[in-house]
């Protein structure tokens, strides 16, 4: 007698069916622009006037030490062979050493990039606590003058650069008013206090129990974070007013008018409902241009992240450290974007 199969466990055979289908095409994709971004950070190592070998032995070095130097790098290779040595130790986390601290350049990264995901995503926690209401509130106005203030906002906070916030942010909240602290990520008398435990120095300041210390890493991050909280607010913004108007020109909107709903039960029940899964991807494209934004903000701010380890290594032309953060960003981006096409798939059925 044969075995009746079981419904659960086809309902279950047949969700995983689909979350394979859903990731197949994106996994794909992103494998496949994963290795272009090897290929581009390898050729923009080769391309910038940086002589890697130059700078280890130096200008008076003679020729047959710098072909030495050269032939230890892998330098004497073909340019192919280079590349697939490269990617090969790219994979393994092998970036080298670098010359900034003489530490391995994984190791390093290791240990900025917990900064740079705290400034991030309090950035990004801003963004989406402000832009979203706003561009609903911008879209249920449409022509009205908050819409016109709104979006004049928005294009402020999209268009105005960064560092230029970032400068105007110190003179005005730090130097004149004194209601932020300064550059870094504490005051320099509560530096090495705490224990590394976690990286993210408000996280570790409340496992001792330091509040003062607490207090002072909040006071530092406030302002980079609100700075680049109010550029990720106009991108979230204008994107949910977009995604808003499209929603509240629709069939069942009017029905739901007609029905008697409120005014608040059609923005948010209905309208805001069916654009959430949008918001998905918007969100994680944001955080990612957040990542890459970290690089000037940080230089700004003194901020010990892997934006400013970034900009410190390009600027004595460490090409380890320099196309090993690019690597780590660019990684980021796009597993962000793996991410949120995923979830697209799988929480909106129509996109399978």
């Amino acid at each position: 007698m044969s075995a009746i199969p079981s419904p659960h466990g086809e309902s279950r055979g047949q969700r995983l069916r689909e979350l394979a289908s859903a990731a197949g095409g994106p996994i794909v994709s992103i494998a496949i622009a994963f290795v272009g971004l090897l290929v581009i950070i390898f050729f923009m190592g080769r391309i910038l006037p940086i002589d890697p070998v130059l700078l280890i032995v130096g200008d008076q070095a003679d020729a047959s030490t710098y072909q030495q130097v050269a032939r230890e790098m892998g330098y004497d290779k073909p340019l192919i062979q280079q590349f697939f040595i490269y990617m090969g130790d790219a994979l393994q986390g092998d970036f080298g050493r670098a010359r900034l601290t003489g530490n391995l350049v994984w190791s390093d990264i290791l240990n900025v990039f917990p900064a740079t995901v705290e400034l991030a995503t309090t950035a990004i926690v801003i963004g989406a606590l402000l832009g979203i209401p706003l561009g609903v509130a911008a879209a249920v106005n449409r022509g009205k003058p908050l819409d016109h203030i709104l979006r004049i906002v928005m294009l402020m906070g999209h268009s105005a650069p960064i560092f230029w916030l970032g400068l105007m942010g110190l003179i005005v909240f730090y130097a004149a008013l004194h209601w932020v602290g300064g550059s870094g990520q504490i005051s320099l008398y509560n530096m090495d206090i705490v224990q590394r435990v976690t990286g993210f120095i408000t996280i570790d300041s409340l496992l001792a129990g330091e509040t003062e210390i607490f207090w002072d890493a909040i006071s530092h991050l406030v302002l980079p974070a609100g700075i680049l909280g109010y550029s990720s607010t106009a991108f979230i913004g204008r994107m949910t007013r977009s995604f808003m108007l499209d929603q509240l020109t629709q069939e069942y909107i009017t029905a739901a008018r007609v029905k008697g709903l409120s005014r608040r039960q059609v923005i948010w029940n209905h309208a805001f409902r069916n654009i959430r899964v949008q918001l998905l991807t918007v969100l994680a494209l944001a955080y990612g241009g957040l990542l890459e934004g970290t690089v000037l903000i940080e230089s700004v701010f003194s901020w010990p992240g892997l934006g400013q380890y970034f900009t410190n290594a390009l600027l004595i032309g460490d090409m380890n450290a320099v196309m090993a953060a690019t690597l780590v960003i660019g990684s980021i981006f796009l597993g962000l974007n793996l991410l949120s096409d995923i979830l697209y798939k799988i929480l909106d059925p129509r996109t399978r």
